[in-house]
């Protein structure tokens, strides 16, 4: 790494000298410039950074605009009460929303956090800390955001609420169009990411389906992040910007962390490429050892203001980091030259994989933390390393989010053009980077400063950190399909760089040997005119179904689900306990205020329990049996969703029902037949049909076409 310094303070002072013994003609080649007035170059670059920040704002704030008016004509939210707006919030989003309002009506806000911090009114015989468990910073900014800035009497919670989340969503625009700006040097090539962004919506976010989720809140912060990383790595920045960029790639990091409980995995991913990056000395080493600063700095911070939460010291992205800076102190203590130091570099990568292995193990030796189990059997039987009857590993196998990505995806990605775009530029960029990884280990310099005549586009630091980052997402992505929403953004801006780049088809023009017409010419030509027509043949197909899109009143509207809610408001004791599917507990919660047993979240190991146990109530176990398991988490109530009962999913064997026969060992396999052997009926049938023992321990109370609601009876009566 020494070397790579040396070579880079060498290439300086040769440039110096030739800068110095440059004749005027080339001077002015080199740098055209030159022959103008220092008062019109830098108007020439206050107009385009202008003109550049106006077009990410605007392409910001239209996004967020946009989304406002689909969620408006999606939910008619404007013209529904308030009961019927609290249902849209589904599954995870309802609790993360519940705790927004419980901050709004705590007498104070020391008061609100102290109740969040040791909350026993949510989940029954628990005391959790809701702040640490749920990652509910978004929520506590929210609270005070609305209450410090007088909204009370302006706007009414909820509208705030997801007008953050819609501005953030237009700062996760503005920040790609940035990052896409900086690479290029256009700011055509924004726009262009924009528009694919929009038109590939499905695949870029969810932001549709949810909005509480915590990526909703953390993912504009890694965008900022990422863009403030591409303007730090760059080579021929001054020292000015570059402070800025570090600071911004700073305080991004730590926001980020702050506001995801998965959000150190990602920048783990993010680590593992400026290693690569690093070690092939493609980058300053001092740069990527001050995002590894950045990174500790981060996690000893997050740690402290996150209730000294165990999850980050024994996370992979300290182990990795620790691991690469006592691997720097190794190198840098060896005198250059020495058999030992030759050693070290040669088994660089088995030195940092070995320490940083050992040190995640010793950690989670030493601090006491929970072990999610369940991931590691998940990821077993993912990989046909093992089978399993476990029904929460077989629950996760099937949710869509973990399974490999469908052919709708990649033809989603093929009709609006941008997969094909996407290929051709890694290929272009990747193979200019492993050229000039072949001129590293021959022992040729980089060039200090790389002009569009070069076609090199593989040494410029910005542009190998992209190819290698947007590689390793993308073979999660192959892997999982809940990570294409982290993987496709990156691709839209990759690929309009790429088209919009004049080094990307100079680069291709340098291999092919073009002389026929003069390659920098044509590459500025192809440079606008690609993206050009790129962007009026999307325009032409794409805009009017978006048109239509926001024209277009949809309904939702869900009267069942609105009468249960309003019955539990109206009928049930303020101390009764309800017990269901853990989606519509998370419902019950957010509308009523009731407590629940269960919560859809699925980073602990005692909710997920819970969540298999009280799932019982669709299997084929006894009433006893069931009536045990409501009465140890002190139910009073019991809610059976028609829609589990007799769900009849597209998926065999993957439907709760299917998953809890299977577990309860009611479904044996022989040969690929399936036998189905119980005793007993399916409890949530048998339940409707009023006769003993059901009635013994359960009085149906309230029921619709959705939904039957049992009290469960404190006092058995034994009827015939």
């Amino acid at each position: 790494m020494e070397e790579g310094a040396a070579d880079l303070r060498q290439r300086k002072k040769q440039n110096c000298t030739e800068t110095d013994n440059m004749a005027p003609d080339e001077r002015n080649k080199e740098n055209p410039n030159l022959g103008k007035s220092p008062k019109y170059v830098l108007f020439q670059r206050f107009a385009k950074l202008f003109f550049g920040c106006v077009a990410a704002v605007t392409s910001g704030m239209m996004y967020a605009v946009y989304l406002s008016t689909y969620h408006e004509r999606k939910f008619w939210f404007s013209s529904r009460q308030e009961l019927e707006r609290e249902i849209t919030f589904q599954g995870d989003s309802a609790i993360y929303y519940s705790f927004y309002k419980e901050l709004l009506k705590a007498p104070s806000f020391e008061r609100g956090v102290y109740e969040l911090t040791h909350n026993n009114k949510t989940v029954s015989l628990r005391t959790i800390n809701a702040v640490q468990q749920m990652t509910l910073y978004p929520e506590l900014i929210a609270s005070v955001l609305y209450q410090a800035s007088g909204s009370e009497e302006v706007i009414e919670p909820v509208y705030f609420y997801i007008g953050i989340v819609f501005g953030l969503q237009g700062i996760y625009m503005a920040a790609l169009f940035v990052t896409s700006w900086v690479m290029s040097g256009t700011w055509l090539a924004g726009m262009l990411t924009v528009a694919w962004f929009i038109i590939n919506r499905t695949d870029t976010t969810r932001i549709d389906y949810s909005i509480s989720l915590r990526e909703n809140w953390a993912l504009p912060y890694f965008a900022c992040q990422v863009a403030a990383l591409t303007g730090y790595l760059k080579n021929n920045i001054n020292f000015s910007a570059e402070r800025f960029c570090y600071l911004f790639v700073s305080a991004s990091t730590y926001t980020f962390m702050m506001m995801w409980e998965y959000s150190h995995y990602l920048l783990f991913i993010q680590a593992v490429s400026l290693l690569l990056l690093d070690s092939f000395a493609l980058v300053q080493t001092d740069k990527v050892h001050e995002v590894y600063k950045i990174y500790l700095f981060s996690l000893f911070l997050g740690y402290l203001l996150q209730f000294e939460n165990p999850a980050l010291l024994v996370s992979p992205l300290l182990s990795l980091v620790a691991a690469l800076m006592l691997s720097k102190c190794l190198q840098m203590n060896m005198k250059k030259g020495t058999f030992i130091s030759r050693m070290l570099k040669i088994m660089y990568f088995y030195l940092v994989f070995t320490i940083s292995v050992t040190m995640n193990f010793l950690l989670k030796t030493l601090v006491p933390h929970k072990e999610n189990e369940h991931v590691l059997k998940f990821l077993e039987v993912k990989f046909g390393l093992n089978t399993t009857k476990n029904f929460t590993v077989n629950w996760l196998l099937c949710q869509e989010s973990l399974q490999t990505p469908s052919q709708d995806f990649f033809l989603r990605l093929t009709q609006s053009s941008l997969l094909p775009f996407y290929i051709l530029v890694l290929i272009i960029c990747l193979s200019s980077i492993t050229q000039v990884i072949f001129r590293r280990i021959s022992g040729e310099p980089l060039k200090e400063k790389i002009t569009v005549d070069d076609g090199r586009i593989g040494e410029r630091p910005e542009i190998a950190y992209h190819v290698i980052h947007t590689m390793l997402m993308g073979s999660l992505a192959m892997m999982s399909e809940g990570i294409k929403y982290l993987w496709t953004p990156y691709m839209c801006m990759l690929a309009a760089f790429g088209v919009c780049s004049p080094e990307l088809w100079m680069t291709l023009f340098k291999w092919l040997r073009l002389r026929a017409v003069h390659p920098i010419l044509l590459a500025l030509i192809l440079s606008m005119a690609v993206p050009s027509i790129i962007g009026f043949s999307l325009w032409k197909e794409y805009f009017p179904r978006i048109m239509t899109e926001l024209s277009e009143l949809q309904e939702f509207y869900d009267s069942d689900t609105i009468e249960l809610m309003m019955w539990v408001k109206r009928q049930a004791p303020v101390a009764a306990v309800f017990a269901g599917s853990p989606q519509l507990m998370g419902m019950i919660k957010l509308c009523t205020g009731w407590m629940v047993t269960s919560l859809p979240l699925y980073n602990d190991v005692d909710l997920l329990q819970r969540n298999e146990n009280i799932y019982q109530i669709y299997s084929k176990r006894s009433a006893e049996d069931i009536y045990k398991i409501l009465t140890s988490y002190k139910a009073t109530y019991l809610i059976i969703e028609d829609s589990i009962c007799n769900e009849a999913g597209p998926v065999k064997g993957c439907r709760v029902k299917d998953l809890l026969d299977i577990a309860n060992g009611h479904v044996v396999c022989d040969e690929g037949d399936s036998y189905a052997y119980s005793k007993y009926g399916r409890f949530c049938h048998e339940i409707k049909m009023n006769y003993s023992p059901y009635v013994n321990y359960f009085t149906r109370v309230y029921w619709n076409r959705s939904y039957f609601v049992y009290k469960i009876n404190t006092v058995i009566s034994f009827q015939s």
